[in-house]
């Protein structure tokens, strides 16, 4: 008698999925504006409509927290007055971001921590923090132009954005003055006097393979202007990649779904530059899953359909997505609607957000966390912008770091060969022998020393 053959009964069988792994697929849905009181007989039509957004965006400080009676609490309105008159950024809310805060919880929710100040949160600044932290303008060869890598240069077109984040690093220059008047602002003004300086520069610089279109935001140039920049850049023989930085379709995606001027400008732009050989690409800025709802997929879609390469730039923010839980989904959820997760950055020094700073361990740790969840392609670079003008430096790449002081010092041997750059973890963050230390002024330069000395001996 034939035997049978043996079934291995060991196969190596995944067992079922737990459905909380596919939260990143469940996307906001609904009318859920009409929580918000003031929004409470708003239209789909009206909702989705761009200029129905931006004519409703709040940029005055009494008219935001009047849109808030009846949802929080007074004592939550006087925080945020007393937040607004110590911040150096304006406010700007759109009606779609308003709508997106949960406030049932508004002291935890992360959209609310990035946009709305509390005077209950601040911390003092860091005592080695800078206005411009990155030395953008150090580095400008002409007014609005930062040269700092070999073969790329950041393009700031203007000075405005559909919404203005708290965590500004640019805050030297977006947006209108605030009651911190010591701020002297620098003027990015969209004009193209200043513009013709930039493109003249460009093109007597055939190293400059990669443009940044930024500012400000490119969301808020008009269709025309679009056209213009996006064409004098690709006419320029050595210019190889151009990419349009907007945080705009995590705070008003409406623009993608109805400005249909605008869409064709900059899938016009993208599809000339594919014919010559060139790459066009939009980068964005979604910070928290919560973020992304079905109207950001739906105008998101309508980039994908036509081709459009979006990847996505996150800031690292304490209480926002400092999270294991919260910077996974954020990771799949943007793989989910086609946007490319492509770097996380450790929070810049930013002038009255300390609160919203974490430290170079917690990025180390969320890096490892975060690699293994989904392809690696989807796997954000975590980095230090590191100050002082050294550019963008994996975290886990110091020379030194002490996690005492919470000094991290940095090289840039491509950008800036030599020179050491120094990172500095928020205060509150750090052991009580590393506080102590902070708190003597006598101690700031020996323990600079200190960090430098150690990196220079790790590397002889």
């Amino acid at each position: 008698m034939e035997s049978l053959p043996i079934v291995n009964e060991a196969r190596n069988v995944r067992p079922p999925v737990d459905p909380a792994t596919l939260m990143h697929r469940h996307l906001l849905e609904g009318d859920f504006w009409r929580r918000i009181p003031a929004y409470a007989n708003v239209s789909e039509a009206e909702f989705l409509d761009h200029k129905w957004q931006m004519k409703q965006t709040i940029t005055k400080v009494d008219k935001l927290l009047a849109a808030l009676q009846g949802l929080v609490s007074p004592g939550f309105i006087s925080d945020a007055e007393a937040g607004f008159r110590a911040a150096p950024m304006a406010v700007r809310v759109s009606p779609y971001l308003l709508a997106l805060i949960d406030w049932q919880a508004p002291y935890e929710d992360p959209l609310r921590r990035q946009f709305i100040p509390l005077g209950s949160s601040i911390l003092p600044d860091h005592p080695k923090l800078k206005f411009d932290s990155l030395h953008e303008q150090a580095d400008a060869p002409v007014h609005g132009l930062t040269h700092r890598y070999p073969d790329k240069a950041l393009f700031l077109a203007l000075d405005t954005c559909p919404v203005y984040c708290r965590f500004c690093t640019r805050s030297y220059a977006v947006g209108p003055d605030t009651d911190q008047g010591e701020l002297e602002k620098l003027s990015l003004k969209a004009t193209k006097g200043r513009w013709e300086d930039i493109f003249s520069y460009i093109a007597t610089r055939p190293e400059l393979e990669d443009i940044v279109v930024s500012g400000g935001d490119s969301y808020n140039l008009r269709a025309d202007q679009i056209t213009e920049i996006g064409t004098r850049l690709l006419d320029i023989p050595h210019v190889r990649r151009m990419r349009f930085a907007t945080k705009g379709p995590a705070v008003m995606p409406q623009k993608l779904v109805s400005d249909d001027e605008w869409f064709q400008a900059l899938v016009a732009v993208v599809k000339r530059g594919r014919a010559m050989a060139k790459e066009v690409v939009v980068h964005t800025h979604f910070n928290h899953p919560n973020e992304i709802t079905s109207i950001t997929k739906r105008g998101l879609d309508r980039l994908h359909a036509e081709g459009v390469v979006v990847r996505n730039q996150s800031v690292l923010q304490r209480g926002v997505n400092d999270s294991v839980e919260a910077m996974q989904l954020l990771v799949k959820r943007l793989a989910y609607v086609n946007v490319q997760p492509y770097y996380v950055y450790v929070h810049d020094l930013v002038k009255g957000v300390e609160e919203l700073r974490t430290t170079v361990d917690t990025a180390t740790s969320l890096e490892k966390a975060v690699r293994g969840t989904t392809a690696g392609f989807n796997t954000p670079t975590f980095v230090v912008d590191a100050p002082g003008g050294g550019g963008k430096r994996v975290v886990h790449s110091y020379e030194h770091y002490d996690r005492t002081t919470g000094i991290s010092v940095f090289m840039a041997p491509s950008v800036k060969p030599g020179q050491y750059f120094l990172y500095f973890d928020p205060l509150h963050l750090l052991p009580d022998a590393g506080q102590r230390r902070w708190a003597d002024p006598a101690e700031h330069t020996k323990m600079v020393q200190e960090a430098l000395d150690k990196a220079h001996a790790n590397r002889h």
